[in-house]
């Protein structure tokens, strides 16, 4: 069973660290993320598998090197979680997170409210 409010203070801590190694440490080798973000800088809005996953968010980083996250909320269920945070535009976001067998997320999935200028 999982933790989830000692998994997003983690989950926070890693993003906040830019430790790439950290961030991906909670996702299995076959995980499969869904992000416009993704779609946006890496022309695909599915990635799939760890290796790709780092290589994302190590571009996302570079991008962004004042990106910072804040855990809003935690919503609990059965073998996943949704954190909403919000980034350092303050801009509320929420990941949903499905968690296989060995306690590693296997599935993902992150949306971002539209900014309205």
């Amino acid at each position: 069973m999982i933790d989830c409010q000692a998994f997003a203070q983690e989950w926070e801590a890693g993003w906040n660290s830019h430790d790439l190694d950290r961030i991906v440490s909670h996702y299995d080798e076959n995980i499969v993320f869904r992000s416009l973000k993704a779609r946006d800088l890496m022309g695909t809005g599915v990635i799939r598998g760890r290796t790709a996953l780092r290589a994302y968010w190590g571009a996302a980083l570079e991008a962004q090197p004042d990106l910072a996250f804040r855990v809003q909320d935690v919503f609990e269920g059965h073998k996943m979680m949704v954190i909403s945070y919000l980034n350092h535009r303050d801009v509320l976001a929420a990941e949903t997170l499905h968690f296989g067998a060995d306690g590693l997320v296997a599935e993902a999935a992150a949306c971002h409210r539209r900014q309205v200028i």
